[in-house]
């Protein structure tokens, strides 16, 4: 989303599920609308749990302090209780004052008021998450403005590692920046390498460790990722791609080649020889038993409040007793 040098709208509204993309807009609007904001005390930053949000749009009523614009930010808008008083401000909004309020999340009730407003005058803007490829596109794209090349192969093997959070992914991009150096590529090697520079351990090395039936060295790198930051939704769909994966070896195995092979599984190629010595060790039934204990913590961790450390052990347990 760009914006103008010298038009701004009177409100904008925004919200959804993608947070980078909402702080990134939000930093650019700033960006943009800072020079036409002729005083400090024309600024100011709200939030939801703590406002008054009668008297702030009062505020946003008042004329400027200087010679410019007024900007005033509001975070954490849903958590706004008496939201009645927007829709009236709303309907003839000064033209010298920007509100820009940030909604977390999506609309539980986008047919109500204020909501319906903010559409009709079209200040509501939605975040929606990018996935798949279009996820691959963005990570592309933002290594080539860095002056690196990044293949489609390699983002794909960088999202799976680090899930699919932007925000973890930049992070990780910027990480590999640093490791390069001077060097233009960043390859499965370099990827690979700086999680072991970073001492970090990788889904794939959770699925290496869970294929050779290794209890101990599964439960420390499930904690391991866990104590990183990484989403226990992530890890329970990498583990069912994993097993489900498994169980398609033996009818491949002697129909195709191995990197053909590894793209049907799911797998780089560099995997793909761990994936065959763990489908030996792995009787139909183990997988079944695998994908059913998957299954429970999944259910688990989305209706309770348990440990994620706990119910992975647990599954831990089920899948290697």
């Amino acid at each position: 989303m760009s914006f103008s040098k010298d038009k701004f709208l009177p409100v904008y509204f925004f919200f959804g599920n993608d947070s980078f993309s909402i702080d990134e807009t939000v930093g650019a609007l700033i960006k943009a609308i800072n020079p036409h904001v002729g005083s400090d005390f024309d600024k100011e930053t709200f939030y939801g749990d703590d406002i008054n949000l009668p008297q702030m749009l009062s505020m946003a009523s008042s004329f400027p302090f200087g010679a410019g614009r007024k900007f005033l930010l509001v975070k954490g808008f849903e958590k706004i209780k008496d939201k009645k008083s927007l829709t009236t401000y709303l309907n003839n909004p000064p033209e010298y004052t920007t509100i820009t309020f940030v909604h977390n999340g999506v609309m539980q009730n986008p047919d109500s008021e204020p909501y319906k407003t903010l559409i009709k005058n079209g200040f509501m803007f939605e975040a929606k998450e990018l996935k798949g490829e279009s996820l691959t596109d963005w990570l592309v794209e933002t290594a080539r403005k860095k002056g690196k090349e990044l293949s489609r192969e390699n983002a794909h093997y960088l999202m799976e590692i680090s899930g699919e959070n932007r925000a973890l992914l930049e992070d990780q991009l910027e990480k590999i920046f640093v490791y390069l150096g001077q060097n233009i590529e960043i390859d499965f090697t370099s990827i690979k390498m700086l999680s072991t520079a970073l001492k970090e351990f990788t889904i794939f090395d959770l699925q290496e460790a869970l294929g050779k039936k290794n209890k101990e060295q599964s439960v420390r790198i499930l904690y391991n990722l866990l104590d990183h930051g990484v989403d226990p939704v992530f890890i329970v769909a990498m583990l069912t791609k994993y097993f489900t994966g498994l169980s398609r070896i033996n009818e491949m195995k002697e129909k195709m080649p191995d990197a053909q092979a590894a793209r049907v599984v799911g797998t780089h190629q560099y995997y793909y020889k761990n994936y065959l010595a763990a489908r030996q060790k792995y009787s139909d039934k183990d997988l079944f038993r695998a994908l059913n204990a998957l299954l429970k913590a999944d259910i688990q961790q989305k209706t309770t409040s348990s440990d994620p450390k706990s119910l992975f052990t647990l599954f831990v347990t089920e899948v290697l007793n």
